[in-house]
């Protein structure tokens, strides 16, 4: 197994392992918790030889496979099932259904199998990649947020199959629910130390606060012992009767353990600002319809009213317009067809899925955060940035240098700036660690207005939506309703679509096992006819070779027995070179019946394997 001893990292001044240690257990499926920043993806690198150590070292075992989906995407086969097919060994080569199962599951269908991997989008593309690193069945999988580019039906998917995985997993997630369901143990990436636990995230987390509490109660008590001991000491020292119980005091001071204070860590805590709102209804849809191609329809008659308080998700597979609906209600994109009329007083913050492409990449956060309300003055855009975790210089660094995860919060930075009453929130999740989703989910909890979000984490449904707008069965229709009322009352149909596969896929599984049942069958059969056939061949080739080279030193000893006149030798001689020509013809006629009775079985064996893998 995985054993990580002393590991110690540093990315310039930034200390991130300081001699952490990491082991895993067989079949241990590990949730890695920890801060953006603070060495999650690192420490992924650092298993799979991508970056080294400082200090320290990272055993794995001989001829143990690990399976890390690459962030740089290259495919070199022609359709998208061959490309999964390559996670196959070479034994596994013909059980394409293994493949076919993961593609399905991550969402796949069945018509994109053949497609080229190139015309795929760039989600897509991911997900080709994690279905080929699922299919090789490595010993040990490394998942590095594998829910950011999945929709909610193959999110619930993979959460099933992962549960099953027999081998080992480290895992990393902002989705605490999906996270807790998938894993056997969870480790903690915290003050630069690695910190394992059996159980789900709350329990590490609430024993890492404890110890944390604890410790910091044991130091104060100890600085506080520490300074009665020194005044003892500086009082009495002096003094010739207290002199012993002073030089005592100060062994025991010595002998005390110094504790340094723990240094403080920045969660992330922020609240949107709420613009007054005098109406029940932000915003009225009617008959809405629209459409990138008129041949595929995408949003038809969607018909709804946004609440001043409402809180409804938007759900379903990717690709059926989702972010779309939420361009439309934010009026990026013009409808088809119908209206929507929003209130006069309505204002939006909106956060979309290429909005971080839009910041300005020589902005410095401070800036894009000002331009988002200009009133603002710099004290309020400093303090919405340090709510951020962007205090003090950090909000004068470059959009440009910014990682996917700071871009996202400078966004949500810059709709704290400007105050709304409707939120449409796309995808907000992605890209955040698990405590700054938590912090958004208590936020938008406690918005006073309205918000509108596009999300495939079920903690957040659960968490917010009182009501539903659902993309399935080609439809859009409004659920009024919880997410759990939902799944109770109606249900992914596509995950009947997948019971399905799974029941075709355990025929394929049970017919492949058959199979090689009836091949190892004939296997034994094919030995056990042919095995006396090809001992009488290799006897009868053995004995002519030992006959024929007899018999070339007979012809040569009648030679010479002629030479000397040697009547009788000669005679004895001739009658040899017959009886020998006699016994090579007949070791030849059976050397060709058995010849033909062994190829001729062989054919049929061979016609009998070609008919199963038929």
């Amino acid at each position: 197994m995985l054993r990580i001893n002393g590991l110690s990292k540093f990315y310039g001044s930034q200390l991130l392992f300081e001699h952490a240690t990491l082991q895993m257990s067989p079949g241990q499926r590990l949730g890695l918790l920890g801060r953006n920043g603070h060495g999650k993806t690192t420490l992924f690198r650092l298993i799979v030889g991508d970056e080294l150590p400082d200090e320290g070292t990272i055993d794995i075992p001989r001829n143990y496979r690990i399976g890390y989906v690459e962030q740089h995407l290259k495919f070199t086969s022609p359709t998208v099932l061959q490309v999964a097919c390559e996670g196959l060994s070479a034994e596994d080569v013909h059980e394409e259904y293994r493949a076919e199962e993961i593609l399905f599951g991550l969402g796949f269908s069945k018509e994109d199998l053949a497609r080229p991997p190139a015309e795929l989008s760039g989600g897509f593309q991911v997900r080709l990649q994690l279905a080929k690193t699922l299919v090789a069945a490595p010993n040990l999988l490394l998942l590095d947020e594998p829910t950011n580019y999945l929709d909610i039906v193959s999110v619930r998917w993979i959460t099933r199959f992962l549960r099953a995985w027999k081998g080992e997993l480290i895992i990393i997630s902002h989705d605490r629910e999906f996270m807790d369901a998938v894993t056997t143990h969870t480790a903690m990436i915290h003050r630069s130390a690695i910190r394992t636990m059996p159980g789900p995230t709350e329990k590490i987390c609430a024993q890492i606060a404890m110890d944390e509490e604890v410790y910091e109660k044991t130091r104060i008590n100890e600085e506080r012992r520490r300074e009665e001991l020194l005044t003892f000491i500086t009082r009495f020292k002096a003094k010739a009767t207290k002199a012993s119980a002073a030089q005592s005091k100060m062994k025991m001071l010595e002998k005390m353990p110094l504790r340094a204070k723990l240094g403080r860590i920045t969660d992330l805590d922020f609240r949107f600002h709420y613009q007054s709102f005098p109406a029940k209804t932000t915003l009225e849809v009617d008959n809405l319809s629209f459409t990138y191609d008129p041949q595929v329809p995408l949003i038809e008659k969607v018909s709804m009213r946004i609440g001043a308080e409402d809180r409804i998700a938007i759900v379903g597979k990717n690709g059926k317009g989702k972010t779309t609906l939420l361009r439309l209600l934010a009026g990026e994109l013009k409808p088809r067809t119908g209206t929507m009329s929003m209130h006069s007083k309505t204002a939006v913050g909106y956060f979309g899925q290429t909005n971080i492409d839009r910041l300005t990449p020589t902005a410095t956060i401070e800036e894009e955060v000002a331009s988002a309300n200009p009133a603002l003055g710099r004290a309020m855009v400093r303090g919405i940035c340090g709510t951020m975790m962007f205090s003090g210089a950090h909000a004068e660094k470059k959009i440009s240098i910014l990682s996917g995860g700071e871009k996202s919060r400078v966004l949500l930075s810059k709709i704290l700036a400007a105050p709304s009453n409707l939120l449409l929130l796309d995808e907000p999740s992605n890209h955040l660690d698990m405590q700054a989703v938590e912090a958004l989910v208590e936020s938008i909890d406690e918005f006073p207005g309205a918000a509108v979000i596009v999300t495939h984490d079920e903690m957040i449904l659960r968490s917010l939506a009182t009501r539903l707008i659902l993309f399935q069965g080609g439809k859009v229709k409004v659920f009024d309703g919880t997410y759990d009322e939902f799944l109770e009352k109606i249900g992914w149909e596509e995950e009947e679509g997948l019971k399905k596969s799974a029941r075709s896929t355990a025929k394929k599984k049970t017919s492949r096992r058959d199979t090689k049942q009836a091949r190892a069958q004939i296997v034994q059969e094919r030995s056990t006819a042919l095995r006396p056939l090809k001992e009488q061949i290799d006897a009868d080739e053995t004995g002519i070779c030992e006959l024929e080279e007899e018999l070339k030193q007979t012809n040569q000893d009648l030679i010479e027995a002629s030479y000397a006149q040697e009547a009788e030798q000669c005679t004895t001689l001739s009658r040899k070179v017959h009886e020998m020509k006699t016994k090579i013809e007949e070791l030849f006629a059976d050397l060709e019946s058995a010849t033909l009775d062994y190829e001729r079985l062989t054919a049929e064996f061979d016609a009998r394997m070609a008919q199963l893998e038929e």
